[in-house]
């Protein structure tokens, strides 16, 4: 068991947990887990593929960092990429097809053994809604049960804009969607697992009651030292679940 001890950042806690067991029996008995997407879920940052794909990777990736990081406002991070490439309903597509989403090793046990569970999984994240649909039928996941933006595209497909109204398209938003999930499921206990700031944020009185930072893509430094529990394979998630 010290191998998963030590993977612990002592830290002073938004949450009142004082100690590692406390932590672990929140995150056993949960009754919904929230999963950010990109560089949890999957290995990529969805709109730097995108970006990427549409030939304005370096540029994209940039502000990601930037938004991930907490440095900037994240609905200010997320109108400067789109502008920088403007994606059409056609690139979307293509890029889907051609550069389908890389699924995290060990995430789909997890999910399977939480179901199993009768835990409710939702994806929560700053990325976009029709990049999620494929990954969240892949892993047994409603669609109702993911909370993302949305790309708006004109009648013959080009790129407009994207949806002001879903609260992950700025600062703080996570934490309201989070939120807006508890209530209406009036869940007991509620967990948060991502790497970004905009994941920490969801642990809030009414929100998230653990968050577990996943460094397995990208370990955020910034982030890992406020997480409740720092984890950088699922399997570490996995052995606490009977």
């Amino acid at each position: 068991m010290g191998s998963h001890h030590d993977r612990w950042i002592p830290v002073t806690r938004l949450a009142s947990y004082h100690s590692h067991t406390e932590v672990i029996r929140t995150w056993c008995k949960a009754d919904a887990v929230c999963f950010d997407v990109d560089s949890t879920v999957c290995l990529d940052e969805g709109i730097d593929e995108l970006a990427d794909f549409c030939g304005a990777g370096p540029a994209v990736a940039e502000w990601t960092s930037k938004a991930m990081t907490g440095s900037v406002p994240f609905e200010e991070a997320l109108a400067a990429r789109l502008s920088l490439f403007k994606p059409s309903l056609y690139q979307v597509n293509e890029c889907m097809e051609k550069r389908p989403p890389r699924i995290s090793p060990g995430i789909a046990k997890l999910i399977k053994r939480l179901r199993a569970k009768n835990v409710d999984i939702y994806l929560v994240s700053g990325g976009f809604r029709q990049m999620f649909k494929p990954i969240a039928l892949e892993l047994g996941i409603p669609p109702e049960n993911i909370y993302a933006n949305q790309l708006l595209f004109g009648n013959s497909g080009e790129y407009v804009g994207f949806d002001p109204a879903e609260p992950t398209s700025r600062s703080g938003g996570k934490a309201i969607a989070v939120q807006q999930i508890r209530q209406m499921c009036s869940y007991k206990t509620l967990v948060m697992i991502g790497d970004g700031a905009t994941d920490l944020e969801a642990r809030q009185p009414g929100g998230a009651d653990l968050f577990i930072c996943y460094g397995g893509v990208q370990m955020r430094e910034a982030v890992a030292r406020k997480a409740d529990w720092v984890v950088s394979d699922f399997q570490e998630l996995m052995a606490y679940l009977a």
